[in-house]
């Protein structure tokens, strides 16, 4: 029995939670291979054994399949930079837990930078809802974080923190991953070397600025 025959004959829920299960594990490991922006429906309903029109009773398209896996990666993300704010206690190390749990995760940083851009754009009002609300209190659990590292920041501060935090992660990641032929060309010419940038120790030098500039004027 093929994958597409199983699907196919499936109709219980839970078997419809294997499906969407199965697509946006298929959606992840395309997006992981080569960036969220070449990835097709078409080439997801492949992934999966499932004809694309039959896909689209999961997931409308394929931006509210990629935002679904944006919100889950809140989820992953917010438990882990908590646990390293929970041993921070000055600035640099705040500034440090975010750079560095935020490097470690590429595909959520993509996710990031394509969210406002794309994923929001082409979804029901429903699927952006659920969206915001996932990230939303994941926004708060952040910020409740470094102000227990930070007790005197103020908690506009503390959110603006995580905003900046996430919006330029999202930019500098898309910055530090050219494609092959682009970043052989920044290396090539000494008048470039400007455009080949580290994210994690940039984003933790902007963010240490941005604490402590916010520290001394609360």
């Amino acid at each position: 029995m093929t994958s597409s025959e199983t699907f196919q004959r499936a109709r219980s829920r839970e078997a419809k939670a294997v499906r969407e299960q199965a697509i946006l594990d298929a959606a992840r490991a395309l997006a992981a291979e080569r960036g969220i922006r070449t990835v097709t429906l078409t080439e997801i309903a492949d992934a999966v054994g499932m004809h694309k029109s039959a896909m689209l009773r999961y997931f409308e398209t394929r931006e509210e399949i990629f935002l679904r896996l944006t919100a889950e990666a809140w989820g992953e993300w917010t438990p882990a930079l908590i646990e390293r704010l929970a041993a921070a206690s000055t600035p640099a190390e705040v500034a440090a837990a975010f750079s560095t749990t935020l490097a470690e995760r590429g595909p959520f940083c993509d996710l990031l930078a394509q969210a406002p851009l794309n994923l929001e754009r082409n979804v029901s009002v429903e699927a952006v809802r659920a969206y915001k609300l996932t990230s939303g209190e994941s926004l708060a659990r952040i910020a409740e974080a470094v102000r227990s590292a930070l007790p005197a920041l103020p908690e506009s501060a503390a959110r603006d923190l995580v905003a900046a935090a996430t919006s330029l992660a999202g930019t500098f990641w898309q910055i530090s991953t050219p494609p092959p032929e682009i970043a052989a060309l920044y290396r090539s010419d000494p008048r470039l070397g400007h455009a080949l940038i580290d994210l994690e120790p940039r984003l933790r030098r902007i963010l240490s600025a941005y604490l402590v500039g916010a520290l001394e004027s609360a």
